[in-house]
């Protein structure tokens, strides 16, 4: 079996990483009978699947809100970052002058900002989206800003002795050689989403994975709160292999 057969891939991608999954739940169970931790601490993992199995019309009806809110705010953050790249890269005044602008508003903590979106957009779908999207702009933009940015000299110094346009540079040079920067950036992001919108939905909302995981915590339902932890990392895995299976798809001179 070679390194590039199929066989070996699907070693390496599908097998090997589920093996060490199954490794580290041996571990955790081990170490809460070694240690007598008390469940309502860390629950075994068979309390966890239990959890998974009795609650799973709760997790699911609590997962749908947050999967609206991460997939509106993934959408808009990068449509919003990519737009804003595409600006700076044809005009660098304005890139001098919102460019650190963006970065201040990054520094800001998510935590600090959540209210401050729940007071200006309500209770609903709003707040949580403007998060995700917040948390999802700013990778994409650096990232895109930089692929639009390592377009071939040679090609620019081409497309401008055939007298081509400014779109048409932009479509035939810059834009396929930002795309391995703009999905490596959509790849960070699929999961940052999900984050944003599980930091909303600890303020002003009683729906969500976030709110299931906050109200579970103070129950002390620990089985529960991990069983929703497991779930929101499923949806953000989930995010994750779907940029890369569009990126796979897509950027195949990358192959």
């Amino acid at each position: 079996m070679t390194a590039r057969s199929p066989d070996a891939v699907l070693v390496r991608r599908i097998v090997l990483p589920l093996v060490v999954i199954a490794g580290l739940v041996i571990l955790w169970d081990v170490a809460i009978r070694a240690f007598a931790i008390p469940p309502y601490v860390i629950p075994t993992p068979a309390s966890v699947g239990l959890a998974l199995v009795k609650e799973r019309a709760r997790l699911v009806e609590n997962a749908i809100p947050t999967i609206l809110e991460s997939l509106g705010g993934f959408a808009l953050g990068n449509l919003v970052a990519i737009a804003a790249a595409i600006a700076f890269v044809h005009n660098k005044m304005l890139e001098r002058a919102l460019y650190p602008v963006a970065v201040a508003v990054r520094t800001l903590p998510v935590v600090a900002i959540a209210p401050i979106f729940v007071l200006m957009l309500g209770n609903g779908y709003s707040p949580k989206i403007a998060i995700a999207a917040l948390i999802t702009f700013f990778p994409t933009l650096v990232n895109m800003v930089e692929g639009l940015e390592s377009a071939d000299p040679q090609a620019l110094e081409l497309m401008h002795v055939l007298s081509a346009s400014r779109t048409e540079v932009f479509r035939y040079v810059r834009w396929p050689s930002s795309l391995p920067y703009l999905f490596s950036a959509m790849r960070i992001a699929s999961t940052s989403s999900v984050l944003g919108a599980l930091v909303a939905e600890w303020i002003g909302t009683n729906t969500g994975l976030g709110y299931l995981i906050v109200l579970t915590t103070y129950d002390f339902r620990t089985a529960l709160l991990y069983a929703a932890m497991v779930v929101t990392s499923a949806i953000a895995l989930a995010f994750f292999f779907m940029v890369s299976t569009l990126e796979w798809l897509l950027v195949r001179w990358e192959r």
